[in-house]
């Protein structure tokens, strides 16, 4: 009986713990997080709205004149954590949102916010920034301005407004170049970000500004997206981009859009060397450059009698790498393009392209595209290969 007594007893005590600590109410921190996602939830609706006052009303943070230009078709934060110590908070979330007109699927982003509470017990945004390890986003950067193309959205952080004009021309061109080339059936659309200086690109990549020195743009976007394309972004070193000349420029553009519209079709399978060199032979097939003018770098190695054993790996395409070989291996890429389009047509192109992506991994991908688009093997194309190589170049 005593034993039965003190097992009660224990019971009882357990219930009564469990009912101070909160068990059939909300805890403290369940309370402030809340209460942080219901200011958070006002704050985006205030952003969707254009509605500046609103948007103060919650806070600081990011000034709402930094990312007033950005035309959203929606934006919203999920509060993923909050810690707590008493009147101030830090709270992680997941900020996602559209581009109005551009985005089919949001682009993600971590961010990490400093809270204060008022006497009234109302929580406000004090400071909003990236969350570690994750990129910026423009507007981070200082005030955006935006320009609108035909066919595009350019978006900048300073810089001249006929800067941003220029770079949504070079952009209304290149559309209309990809779907000459790989069709019509990708929005043909596309978002190019330029910001200030190649530290402003790197704080949009996440990564250190020494990595993209010599690389005049990149193009943002998941691969392989089943049926919707993804959020893309052309992103541009400025720095890099103001030593070409307009036919660089354009050949750069256009090179890039090309990721934007074989996005969809892009997997794990396809190797750097075709889907950089079909972007390559997009941006250069109608600028009128001879193979020697387009590839120097291979070219020179042709005449030196350095002739590659076989096209390049995706190691080979790192940006912190030689920069002549980087130069080899995207003109390796290109230069085996053009061989398809030269001896298969450029429909053949396409098809393979096509035929690579559809593969769920690497292994076997080329080979079987190989064979069944362009009835050959991939010792018999690398052989072709180097033949056109000393053909085009030597």
């Amino acid at each position: 009986m005593a034993g039965e007594r003190s097992g009660s007893a224990l019971v009882a005590l357990v219930v009564l713990l469990a009912s101070l600590a909160g068990c059939g109410g909300r805890s403290t921190a369940d309370s402030a997080t809340a209460d942080v996602q219901r200011l958070l939830d006002r704050r985006a609706a205030a952003v969707v709205d254009r509605d500046e006052r609103a948007y103060e009303r919650t806070g600081e943070g990011t000034d709402f004149a930094q990312l007033r230009a950005v035309p959203v078709a929606a934006w919203s934060y999920r509060v993923t954590a909050v810690r707590r110590t008493g009147d101030t908070a830090t709270a992680d979330a997941e900020l996602r949102y559209r581009v109005a007109g551009y985005d089919q699927a949001p682009v993600t982003a971590g961010r990490t916010l400093r809270l204060d509470r008022d006497a009234d017990g109302r929580w406000s945004v004090d400071t909003d920034r990236p969350a570690k390890k994750s990129a910026q986003q423009l507007w981070d950067q200082g005030p955006v301005e935006l320009v609108r193309g035909r066919h595009s959205l350019v978006l900048g952080v300073g810089q001249s407004g006929q800067a941003l004009r220029d770079f949504a021309d070079l952009a209304d061109r290149a559309v209309p170049a990809v779907s000459d080339a790989w069709g019509t059936n990708w929005s043909r659309r596309v978002v190019v970000l330029v910001p200030k200086s190649v530290e402003g690109m790197a704080g949009l990549l996440g990564s250190p500004a020494s990595s993209y020195r010599g690389i005049a743009a990149v193009t943002t976007g998941e691969t392989g997206a089943p049926a919707r394309a993804p959020a893309d972004r052309i992103i541009v070193n400025p720095d890099a981009f103001a030593l070409l000349g307009g036919l660089g420029e354009q050949v750069v553009i256009t090179h890039e859009t090309t990721h934007v519209a074989t996005r969809v079709r892009t997997t794990a399978a396809t190797p750097l060397w075709l889907s950089e060199g079909y972007a390559d032979w997009v941006g250069y097939r109608a600028a009128g450059r001879t193979p020697v003018e387009a590839a120097p770098e291979l070219s020179r190695a042709v005449r030196e009698d350095r002739l590659p054993s076989a096209l390049p790996d995706d190691e080979d395409f790192g940006f912190t790498g030689d920069a002549s070989r980087l130069a080899r291996s995207y003109e390796s890429g290109w230069t085996a393009c053009r061989l398809i389009a030269d001896r298969w047509g450029e429909a053949r192109l396409g098809a393979f392209y096509r035929a690579v992506g559809e593969h769920r991994q690497r292994a076997g991908a080329v080979e079987d595209a190989l064979r069944k688009v362009l009835g050959t093997t991939p010792d018999a194309f690398t052989k072709d290969w180097r033949a056109y190589l000393r053909d085009q170049l030597g």
